[in-house]
């Protein structure tokens, strides 16, 4: 069996990152996770593995940190996000696909909707409101989503978006 190769690497003073996640909606509401040390949340997924495409990816990852099999859907964006995080210079290339949970991982009005245990860290998730207002005050990163995905559902395979953002510059 080949080790587990995460698509993570430093390389000229930067951190490259190859990371997928799910725009999973619910009635006008967005997933988002949380790691307990992080003060910012982002969109359910993670990083590929060496060998692995992004769709099976992104499966594994739901899988892994919700305990939800996920219908993985059509690919809505694709980014290019520049940025720097505790003191760490990141190019990060991200893959983002519609995706959805099982009817009965739905919004219930408990925060957080759901605490799961992943690689040392409890993750919490939260439905938002799909509002930029929203997204902003639960610091949803990359910083371009929060702008973005409330006119995602007008977005298909048809008319994937590319995003490019440099906060480095």
């Amino acid at each position: 069996m080949i080790p587990r190769q995460m698509l993570s690497f430093p390389l000229d003073g930067m951190r490259f990152n190859y990371r997928v996640a799910a725009i999973i909606i619910v009635e006008g509401h967005l997933l988002v996770s949380r790691e307990d040390d992080d003060d910012y949340t982002m969109l359910p997924g993670g990083r590929v593995e060496l060998g692995e495409t992004s769709s099976l990816a992104l499966e594994r990852e739901l899988r892994e940190e919700t305990g939800y099999e996920a219908a993985i859907g059509e690919l809505i964006l694709t980014s290019e996000t520049l940025y720097r995080r505790d003191g760490e210079a990141f190019h990060e290339l991200g893959i983002f696909y519609a995706a959805r949970l099982p009817q009965s991982a739905r919004p219930d009005g408990r925060s957080p909707w759901l605490e799961r245990e992943d690689e040392g860290h409890q993750l919490y998730f939260d439905w938002v409101p799909l509002e930029a207002g929203a997204l902003y005050k639960v610091r949803l990163l990359p910083e371009w989503l929060a702008n973005t995905l409330p006119d995602i559902e007008g977005l298909d395979a048809s008319s994937t978006k590319h995003v490019i953002a440099d906060y480095l510059s």
